[in-house]
């Protein structure tokens, strides 16, 4: 069963001169237990399309289902993990991770059993008292991290979250979330500009369109689990990339002639 649908979505933003439609009949989905990526290139409307999924913003047109039920413009639905930390400065790490269980009305002594659990395993113990500004930048994206897996909701919606991140430490963060993921297997639906990132985390890639912003393709990836970072020396792993890339290629190709 899907987790998630998103059915004939249409955004268009009306102004004084004129109406920029920015998504153009949007039709996605994410099952049970399944990783998702969206790529496309920059300005096509990834983000907007979380705030519709998340409620946040109403589409012109279309609806949004979870686990089959019509949810559209319903907000506290998912679960969201954004492009920065988003980390309160004066909360202690362990009260930045219960954030979002408090919030849902979980109480705080469960929540915070919860994450004084988690921490270790993530590779932040000691750090239960700190406050953000201790952490470096991969560490503070753990928080994060998992502040939203321990969310009530079952949805995960992941935008680029990484893409603020040294390469290293990027690649550092990749392997962690498939491990974390692996032992999971939370429905994640995940926005990167990053065609290997794609291919290495996902099950499915969505790739996307300039605006206004359609599905060129939907890409399933044939690389088995548990998957390891050897898998993007495969000849496949890099005809797979030149082939989304000249998909995201002819895009900007397009947008530079008009």
């Amino acid at each position: 069963m899907s987790k998630l649908e998103l059915k004939n979505i249409h955004q268009s933003f009306p102004s004084k001169k004129q109406t920029t439609m920015v998504l153009s009949d949007i039709s996605l989905k994410v099952n049970d237990g399944e990783f998702v990526s969206i790529i496309g290139p920059s300005g096509s409307g990834k983000s907007t399309l979380f705030h519709i999924i998340g409620g946040l913003l109403m589409p012109t047109s279309g609806e949004v289902l979870l686990d089959g039920t019509p949810v559209t413009g319903q907000k506290g639905l998912i679960s969201y993990m954004p492009q920065q930390p988003a980390l309160f400065p004066w909360r202690s790490i362990e009260e930045n991770v219960i954030l979002a269980q408090e919030v849902a009305g979980i109480a705080r002594d469960h929540a915070l059993a919860a994450a004084r659990e988690w921490l270790p395993r993530v590779g932040l113990g000691g750090y239960e008292k700190e406050l953000p500004h201790v952490l470096s930048g991969g560490m503070q994206q753990r928080v994060s991290f998992l502040r939203a897996l321990l969310s009530p909701k079952e949805l995960m919606c992941l935008d680029e979250p990484f893409g603020a991140l040294d390469a290293l430490t990027r690649q550092e963060m990749q392997a962690w979330l498939l491990n974390i993921w692996e032992q999971n297997k939370r429905s994640i639906l995940f926005v990167t500009h990053s065609i290997e990132e794609a291919l290495y985390l996902s099950d499915r890639i969505y790739v996307l369109s300039n605006k206004p912003s359609t599905v060129l393709e939907e890409l399933v990836v044939p690389f088995g689990r548990p998957r390891q970072e050897a898998i993007m020396k495969d000849v496949l792993f890099q005809e797979l990339r030149q082939h989304i890339q000249g998909h995201l290629r002819k895009e900007v190709q397009h947008d530079q002639g008009r």
